[in-house]
């Protein structure tokens, strides 16, 4: 339980960095009447959902008297290892972000936490990492027509 509650604080301020990011976007007087905030303030709410709904689900488990998950010892010290790992990582990946483009950005910024989480499926991480990458730039760059960074790549 004490892990879920560092995670939703982590959702929630990280929740928080992106809205001020997002209102740091310029908007364009023409063109869409949404703008350029729209997409980035949906997913700033999903991380807001997703907290919300980890904190149910830990209430809704004191509830039913489930037994607190006790973890002490160099255990407990994994945990916030991992946490902090994962911080450390995220902003890695957004320090790299303008530089190497959204596309090489992901692919390694996933592909490292899918090793870490997904041991020994290389191949399937590996896939699943650039498959969604480029995936998910195309759908926001054809469908949703906006710019990503482009990095290092010519697109």
């Amino acid at each position: 339980m004490k892990a879920d509650r560092i995670i939703v604080v982590c959702i929630v301020v990280l929740a928080a960095v992106y809205f001020y990011a997002t209102e740091q976007l310029r908007t364009l007087q023409i063109g869409d009447p949404l703008g350029s905030k729209a997409i980035p303030r949906v997913l700033g709410v999903a991380l807001l959902v997703a907290a919300g709904l980890l904190l149910l689900e830990m209430r809704m488990a004191a509830k039913t008297d489930q037994p607190a998950e006790t973890v002490s010892g160099p255990e407990d010290q994994r945990h916030y290892l991992v946490v902090g790992a994962v911080v450390v990582w995220t902003g890695i990946y957004f320090a790299a972000f303008e530089w190497l483009g959204y596309a090489i950005a992901t692919v390694i910024y996933l592909y490292a936490l899918m090793a870490c989480f997904n041991r020994g499926k290389w191949k399937t991480n590996a896939l699943t990492s650039a498959l969604f990458s480029f995936g998910s730039y195309l759908v926001f760059t054809r469908l949703f027509g906006t710019q990503l960074a482009t990095g290092v790549l010519p697109f």
